[in-house]
């Protein structure tokens, strides 16, 4: 657990918190499940670099959650590190350059992409490349804190409602049962959610939700909406800094949000033509 007070006894003042969550996929020049959203090895390691060496302090999303529900004091300099899926890269590529830099983060699994030591997963459709549940357990016992991502991977706020709690609730059973240990929190497929879908991430006991957002996390922010920032293929360094500084974000962010919004008024769309 990282403390939450920094050493030097400079804190941030809660009411105006504005914390960098940011949202990684996978750490691969060779990705298996999506190219723009794939961070090169070499620039992940840049990144880190810089937030090692500027005093940031990692913290995972549920240790961010509790604290904004708490009131407790954060670092002067927070960061929160997410990744999605669950692919293998993880373990071979980004843990040990965490581990090297000093950093926690958070892995979000798919729990029906899992593979055993076959190499199989439960899902027919998974994609190549996922984590075995073996390093998922060696990745839990290094400290890094792990989620849920559903069992599937489908847009949760398209489907009804049992389907819709079955993956919230299951995913979590599969990965406590596995790890042996609490997944509190859940980041939602795709970054959307509903208000349906927030309240059944609560009622199957998360404590936190993850959506994509592309803005700040702030002291008032909905614990099961917490927003994140998209870090892609094209993320360099200058706009990096920018965006974990608390500066203006850089331009790309705007785009994604507008994509974020018209994708969400499809969705509704669609969703009130179903009915």
């Amino acid at each position: 657990m990282t403390d939450l007070v920094d050493s030097s006894g400079q804190r941030a003042r809660q009411a105006g918190l504005r914390v960098p969550v940011l949202m990684y996929h996978e750490i691969s020049t060779e990705p298996a499940v999506s190219s723009w959203l794939a961070a090169a090895p070499g620039r992940f390691a840049q990144q880190l670099e810089y937030l090692r060496g500027s005093g940031y302090h990692a913290l995972t999303a549920g240790e961010l959650a509790s604290a904004l529900k708490s009131g407790t004091t954060l670092p002067a300099k927070p960061v929160v590190l997410t990744f999605d899926d669950g692919t293998a890269d993880f373990y071979e590529i980004a843990l040990p350059l965490l581990a090297e830099h000093g950093f926690t983060a958070t892995l979000f699994a798919t729990s029906g992409w899992m593979t055993g030591k076959d190499g199989r997963a439960c899902c027919r459709k998974n994609p190549p490349g996922m984590l075995s549940w073996d390093q998922l357990r060696t990745i839990a016992g290094a400290g890094i804190e792990i989620g849920a991502h559903s069992v599937t991977h489908p847009p949760l706020d398209q489907l009804p409602p049992d389907p819709l709690r079955r993956e919230l609730a299951d995913s979590k059973a599969e990965l406590e049962s596995q790890l042996g240990r609490q997944v509190p929190g859940v980041a939602y497929p795709f970054g959307y959610s509903s208000r349906l879908v927030r309240a059944c991430a609560s009622g199957a006991g998360y404590e936190y939700g993850c959506v994509v957002g592309n803005r700040l996390a702030t002291a008032d922010a909905d614990p099961y909406a917490l927003p994140r920032l998209t870090i892609a293929r094209t993320t360099r360094l200058p706009g990096f800094a920018r965006t974990v500084t608390a500066q203006r974000l850089p331009v790309e962010f705007a785009g994604y949000r507008l994509l974020t919004l018209g994708w969400s008024a499809v969705r509704k769309a669609r969703n009130r033509t179903a009915r």
